[in-house]
C-alpha cells in the first residue's frame, strides 16, 4: 500500500493559492482545513528540530512560513505541564495537532466593552484536541482560547494564521480580576 505524503511546500502553495482567491472566511476555513488535515497528518513534512522544546525550555515556537500574503505557518510545542493562559489572536488562524494532544479551554466574553482595559469572559467549552484535530480560531466571534498539556510529553501543533503575530497587538485576559494585557510576539526560537 502505498502511503500519500504532503509536504510543508505543497501546503503553502495551496494555501496561497487559496488566500489569492476571492475566498470568504467560510471557504477559507473549509478548504484550509483539508490542506491542514493533509499536513497534519504527514508526520515527516515538520523536521524533527521543529518538533521539541526549544533548549531549556519547556516550549518552543518555530517559523515555518512567512510570505509577502500574510500566510503565517508555525510549529508550536507545549511540553508536558505546559500552560499559556486566556488570549486572542486579533486574525484568522487554524491550528492543527500533530502528536500528543492538548486542552483548548475557549472563553467567550461577554461584557458590554465599555470599559477600557477590562473583560468578563465566559467558559464555553473545554476541548481535548488529539492528533489529526483542528481548531478554527475567528476573530471577535470565537477565539479567546487557553491551552494545557496535561499529559507527560510533548504536543507538536502547526499554527497557521492570516497575518504575522511579530508586532501585532494582542490580549491577555485574567480571570480574576478582568484586567486585559496587551502583548506581541517578538520573535521565534528559530529566528
Amino acid at each position: 500500500m502505498t502511503v500519500l505524503k504532503y509536504s510543508l511546500d505543497e501546503f503553502v502553495h495551496d494555501m496561497s493559492d487559496l488566500m489569492e482567491g476571492p475566498a470568504d472566511q467560510e471557504k477559507l476555513f473549509d478548504k484550509g482545513s483539508s490542506y491542514l488535515e493533509r499536513l497534519i497528518n504527514s508526520p515527516d513534512a515538520i523536521p524533527d528540530e521543529f518538533r521539541n522544546p526549544s533548549g531549556n525550555s519547556n516550549h518552543g515556537s518555530y517559523l515555518l512560513h512567512y510570505g509577502d500574503n500574510g500566510l503565517l505557518v508555525t510549529a508550536v510545542v507545549w511540553g508536558a505541564g505546559d500552560h499559556l493562559g486566556p488570549h486572542d489572536h486579533r486574525t484568522w488562524g487554524m491550528i492543527g495537532v500533530m502528536d500528543n494532544a492538548i486542552t483548548e479551554t475557549r472563553y467567550r466574553r461577554v461584557d458590554d466593552r465599555d470599559r477600557d482595559g477590562f473583560a468578563i469572559l465566559e467558559k464555553d467549552r473545554v476541548t481535548v484536541v488529539k492528533p489529526g484535530d483542528i481548531s478554527l480560531l475567528i476573530p471577535e466571534v470565537d477565539e479567546i482560547h487557553q491551552m494545557d498539556n496535561h499529559t507527560d510529553r510533548s504536543t507538536v501543533e502547526i499554527h497557521v494564521y492570516g497575518h504575522d503575530l511579530r508586532g501585532l497587538e494582542r490580549s491577555k485576559f485574567d480571570l480574576e480580576t478582568g484586567k486585559i494585557s496587551h502583548f506581541a510576539t517578538k520573535k521565534f526560537n528559530n529566528c
